[in-house]
């Protein structure tokens, strides 16, 4: 009995130290919305490459055989400016040092971040994949359903957000931060990225057995994800302490 009284406050402080880190990270970014702002108009001048690049491929090009990989190219790239952008920031203004001094969990605050950080992904895709299909599907439907791609899109972007925050943290630590973010993060991604992407092309391709296909690049995806966090977890308390 006294150990199950003791672990509920336990529980219950870990959760409280969560949504605080979580609420202040959000709240800051509501009131000067750097990260979201330039994570945005990064993804839009990728859009504008994509144009130019893509303007003298001719009318008969179907756009759909690539369109999952460019999206996943301006999310990758979008996502390693936001991580980079949101750890720099907290040490500048001397908020990471406060929150080791801080009697916080070191995996709370992982998480807090990695949430956070994949709250601010989804928004930019929110707004990326609109533009995206107006720009360059206009006239050419996914073959599938739209929720098969916010399911592929949620599980790529947990995978970025959870490895993305762990590494971030380490560049932040080091010389030469956002070289190390560079190097480390797309061969760690590889495998779920590769996942994703083939996940976003069934259904946006269609076919016979796309929706197999579709299951198991997400179902592998997932897997590599809950492999990635873990490890990650378990590691961050001495990235963080660093």
């Amino acid at each position: 009995m006294a150990e199950t009284a003791t672990a509920a406050p336990k529980r219950s402080s870990s959760w409280r130290q969560f949504k605080a880190i979580l609420r202040k990270d959000i709240v800051m970014e509501l009131r000067t919305k750097e990260m979201l702002s330039s994570m945005t108009l990064y993804t839009l001048l990728t859009l504008v490459i994509y144009q130019i690049a893509l303007s003298q491929s001719g009318s008969g090009f179907d756009i759909r055989l690539i369109a999952a990989g460019l999206v996943w190219l301006a999310f990758v790239f979008t996502s390693m400016l936001g991580l980079n952008r949101s750890l720099v920031h907290e040490k500048d203004q001397g908020c990471l040092e406060a929150l080791l001094l801080a009697p916080v969990d070191r995996p709370v605050i992982f998480f807090a971040k990695a949430v956070g950080n994949l709250i601010f992904l989804l928004i930019v895709e929110v707004v990326t994949v609109p533009i995206f299909a107006v720009a360059f599907m206009s006239g050419r439907p996914i073959a599938g359903p739209f929720w098969m791609l916010v399911l592929s899109a949620f599980v790529g972007s947990l995978g970025i957000a959870g490895v993305g925050t762990f590494l971030a943290t380490m560049a932040v630590n080091a010389r030469g931060g956002s070289f190390i973010l560079s190097v480390l993060f797309i061969p760690l991604m590889y495998p779920a990225l590769l996942a994703a992407v083939a996940g976003s092309s069934a259904v946006v391709l269609g076919g016979e057995g796309y929706a197999a296909t579709f299951w198991q690049a997400v179902g592998m995806g997932a897997g590599i994800d809950a492999i990635m966090l873990l490890a990650v977890f378990a590691l961050y308390e001495f990235v963080v302490g660093a």
